[in-house]
Parts: C-alpha cells; structure tokens; sequence
C-alpha cells in the first residue's frame, strides 16, 4: 500500500502494532534485500508494522509505503539538483513523522546520500537505526565513514572486505552477505529459462542491460541500441540465430526504453521483457549491461558480460579524481582481479563494445564459471536472516 498524501505527519500508527519497522528503499535493488528482510523479520514478530518507502516487493506484504520509491531512484549530483527540492521535502516528512509515531529500529537500505542524513536526524531523537549496505566508502570519501558512525547504530555488510573497513574504524559492522547469493541457484540453467521466456534453444542470445535508473538508461541506450545493429550487420548469416532481448524492472523503465528504441533504432528487431531480469540473464549467452548489483547477479548466474557505464558529463568531471579503485563492477571488485571487461565514460562506444561482445558472445567462456562460483559461495550466507538476526539483537 501505497500513501499518497504529502502530509504523512499526520498518520498514527496502528496501536496494535507490537513493533514497528521503518524503512527506506530508494530503488529495486533495495526492495529485494527489504523484502527478504521483512520476511525475516514477520517470522520473528508476527504482528509487528513495517513503514516507510518500500517498492514493490515490500508492499506485496503489507508493508505500508508513504511515497513512491521511484521518487528515490535519483543518480548523479545534477540530477539530484532537479529533484532536490522534493527530495528535501519527504526526508523532512519523514523526519517528522518517525519522531511523532516512533519505530522501534529504522533500517536504512542504501540510498546512502538520502538515509544517512535521516539515520542521523532519527538517532538524535533516540531512534536506534541501523544502514544496511556499505556505502563505498573504501572506494572515495572515506571520511564518509565518520558521518555513518554518528548516523548508525549498525551496518549490515554485503561484502567480506567490508567488515575489516568498518572494524579498522571500530564502527560496528555485520557482515550478512548478499541475498541474490541465496536467492539465485549454483547453477542457473540455459534451456528452463528459455523455454520459460518462449525463446529458441538455437538462439544466439545478447541481453540488452542498460540500467534500472532513467538517467542511466537515458545514456546507454543508444550505445548499446547501436552495438547490436553493427553486430547484425557484421554477421547476416547469422541474422536469424541472433537475438536481442532487453529486460526491464517496470513498465514505467519499458516505456522510456521503447520510446528510445523508436528514435533511435526502430529497425532493429528487440524483445522487451517486464520483471524477469534473472530468467533474461539465464537465458542469455552474454549480457550488455550498465554497471550495479546486475552484474553480480550476472555473475551469480554464471554468464560472461561486459559492463558500460556513463554518468552525467559534469558529475564525471566533479568527482573522478576522488575515486581510487581499480574497478567499478562487483565481479572484479569481489575477485580483486579484472574478470570481466569494464567500459567507462568515453570508453562507451561502438567501437569498444563490438569486440568485447563479439568474444564473449561466439568462444567459450566456460573458465569464468569457477571464479563466478567462488564469488557465489563467499556471498551464500543467508544474507536475510543474518540481518534480521542482527536487527533482533540490537533491539
């Protein structure tokens, strides 16, 4: 359930609710880890409320949602510089709203830039709060580490290196790992997921990925619209084994990608798919996709990719001199080696993709599997229950 009104001050919570959990998402990674964490927790407190800004994982159970999520899913500082004004105005809502009906723990997940000020404002009020996905602060603005401790009662860690960070800042931390790791099987097979999807086993299949977020998709359409028209016009011979197929985690993202496709690449045969982003990726014999948690699901799945990603020209420009890492994906980042190949800014262009594409989507790329399933194995933790363990200990 959604609650549209802009003045959420003066909803009461329910007094039959034994516990309450406030939580906030702000994009549909986020609503997977809520979800499998309100599960977890209805186990243990049958009867408890959960409020805030969920998506719609979390609201098929029960959990009552203040505003859209889609309102959250903002990347980038101008971007963020369009929306500000609203964005201040439900942090302030909810602000005012934890402090006159008070949850027993506020659960931050991700959206650091948001949550993280809100975790600080609540816990001056004597709100325990808990952030639940490291932000990457081993990667730039370390000293980001300082505001988490004063915001944060408790961080929940998807990753193993993250831990020793927060330990070496004596902040505690719970290393919980990654429900996709739980949630996603050792072996994802080829041929159920495409009998699923109604696609050919004698397709030579590219899962289009170009991003969950509408700035992010906004820029790697073209690119990647492109690609595989030049990878059709490469091989006619092929033109009926090859397959584009494209993935979208809401109507709302198929409609902006659609309209894309129509201005950009109208000829170009595509198969759009609403809500089955795994089944896509497992069907698929490579993937195209922006950078994120999708590449660590594409990793957990077992499928070779190559990651693009373009940020705002002038967000780009402002902060690539504070970022130290090596990589930007999780695959390379979990392996501490370059895995799989990364294309960055300037870098994304149809000269640099079709190669890269090409070796991935025609040789054999069965090597990989075993660094992929290291990756699965170091992650399987039963990341829902560990944070809701970790919650019911703090409370």
């Amino acid at each position: 359930m959604t609650t549209n009104s802009t003045d959420i001050a003066s909803i009461k919570a329910s007094p039959d609710a034994i516990i309450t959990f406030a939580m906030v998402v702000g994009e549909h990674s986020g609503d997977t880890l809520g979800a499998g964490l309100v599960q977890q927790l209805q186990l243990r407190y049958p009867n408890a409320k959960f409020i805030g800004i969920g998506g719609p994982k979390m609201l098929a159970l029960g959990f009552e949602s203040l505003f859209d999520m889609e309102e959250l899913s903002v990347m980038g500082v101008f971007e963020v510089l369009g929306r500000l004004r609203r964005l201040l105005h439900i942090r302030k809502s909810l602000v005012e709203y934890f402090i006159a009906n008070k949850p027993n723990v506020f659960i931050g997940i991700d959206a650091p830039d948001f949550n993280i000020t809100l975790e600080g404002k609540l816990k001056k009020e004597g709100i325990k709060t808990v952030h639940y996905v490291s932000p990457s602060v081993w990667a730039w603005r370390e000293k980001r580490v300082f505001k988490i401790a004063k915001a944060t009662n408790m961080v929940l860690s998807l990753l193993p290196f993250e831990k020793a960070f927060y330990d070496k800042h004596q902040i505690p931390c719970t290393f919980v790992g990654h429900s996709l790791a739980d949630d996603i099987p050792l072996v994802s097979e080829q041929h159920s997921a495409r009998q699923a999807l109604g696609l050919l086993d004698s397709a030579k299949i590219l899962a289009l990925m170009p991003g969950s977020r509408g700035g992010e998709l906004s820029r790697l359409v073209e690119p990647f619209l492109h690609s595989a028209q030049k990878l059709l016009s490469k091989y006619p011979d092929k033109a009926d084994e090859l397959t584009f197929v494209v993935p979208m985690v809401s109507d709302k993202r198929a409609e902006q990608f659609n309209q894309l496709h129509q201005q950009i690449a109208p000829e170009l045969p595509v198969i759009v798919i609403v809500g089955k982003t795994q089944q896509v990726m497992a069907a698929s014999d490579c993937l195209l996709t922006a950078s994120g948690t999708v590449t660590l699901e594409a990793a957990l799945i077992k499928r070779p990719m190559v990651i693009c990603y373009k940020f705002n020209p002038l967000t780009y420009h402002m902060f690539k001199g504070f970022v130290k890492l090596k990589w930007f994906s999780l695959p390379n980042l979990l392996a501490n080696k370059s895995l799989v190949p990364e294309l960055l800014q300037a870098q994304v262009t149809v000269e640099n993709i079709l190669p890269l594409v090409e070796e991935r989507l025609f040789e054999d790329q069965s090597a990989l599997n075993q660094a992929f399933t290291d990756i699965h194995l170091a992650l399987k933790q039963n990341a829902s229950e560990q944070a809701a363990i970790a919650v019911t200990n703090l409370l």
